[in-house]
């Protein structure tokens, strides 16, 4: 089945893709939701892989926010690797974190791929999700000491948060930032530490899946002009989101996030119940 996406639709796409990539809300789940709305369907190998593909612009306004740390992060890391005594520092051990993190998610999204693109694709399973999502949001904040910062994390740190992300790659609607801030805060990271740690963790995953599915998107039916459009929307927005996010966790808790999830799943529910929209 060979899908279109026009450009309307893929600036809308985009819109929702930035909106959502990096706040604890799952944009996977907003992105199927809409699509539902919007009678694309979510299950179709284009539309797969063009959601994935926007993924690229809300990745790419995270390295430019965090264009400082990332070369300083670099940089240490090409300086251990020449240099022993380099290799004490936190920046140089973090980079190795991250690639180190970034494995568990690979293996599992090549491995299961047929299965997350089928069944679990479903808008049902984008509801129970949804809510069960919320609860370890929930579960997280009442268990949260937030007694480490960033300069304190470990490679343990990077690993749990690292294999968080398979939550949502599994179950489209449970939220990758959701559940690695959720894990980060479980281990005692302060919250903005957790959601920082939860940005630089998502730029490999989300990238290379950008990339994966990238021939998928451009041969089945998606144009080059929808995915261009689509992801400049996703940058452009997805920079004010990273900025706002940054600035809302340094004074509040991620809870308020939880019941919007709890209110959107129940919503999803009644309108896949009435047939407003049809899950796959």
């Amino acid at each position: 089945m060979s899908t279109t996406i026009s450009v309307l639709d893929a600036g809308i796409l985009g819109v929702v893709e930035g909106l959502t990539e990096f706040l604890p809300v799952s944009s996977t789940g907003h992105l199927k939701i809409t699509e539902g709305l919007m009678d694309i369907p979510v299950d179709d190998k284009a539309v797969v892989g063009f959601t994935a593909v926007i993924q690229v612009g809300a990745i790419a306004a995270v390295l430019v926010y965090f264009f400082g740390d990332i070369v300083r992060i670099a940089g240490a890391w090409g300086r251990g690797l020449v240099r022993p005594e380099a290799r004490r520092e936190h920046d140089y051990k973090f980079a190795w974190w991250v690639i180190f993190a970034t494995i568990p998610i690979v293996v599992v999204g090549i491995g299961a791929k047929k299965l997350i693109q089928g069944p679990l694709a479903s808008l049902w399973v984008v509801a129970a999700a949804l809510i069960v999502g919320s609860g370890l949001m929930w579960f997280a904040e009442s268990r949260a000491t937030q007694k480490r910062g960033e300069k304190e994390s470990t490679l343990s740190d990077a690993m749990l948060v690292g294999s968080s992300q398979i939550l949502a790659l599994l179950f489209p609607g449970f939220s990758r930032s959701g559940a690695t801030i959720s894990a980060g805060l479980l281990i005692g990271l302060d919250r903005v530490s957790a959601t920082r740690l939860s940005f630089f963790l998502g730029i490999p995953a989300l990238t290379g899946a950008g990339i994966y599915e990238l021939k998928d998107a451009l041969g089945a039916g998606v144009g080059a002009a929808p995915l261009i459009v689509g992801t400049v929307v996703s940058f452009v927005v997805a920079y004010a989101s990273v900025a706002w996010l940054l600035r809302f966790v340094a004074k509040h808790t991620i809870e308020v996030f939880a019941l919007y999830r709890v209110l959107l799943g129940i919503v999803l529910v009644i309108l896949l119940a009435t047939s407003t929209i049809t899950a796959p």
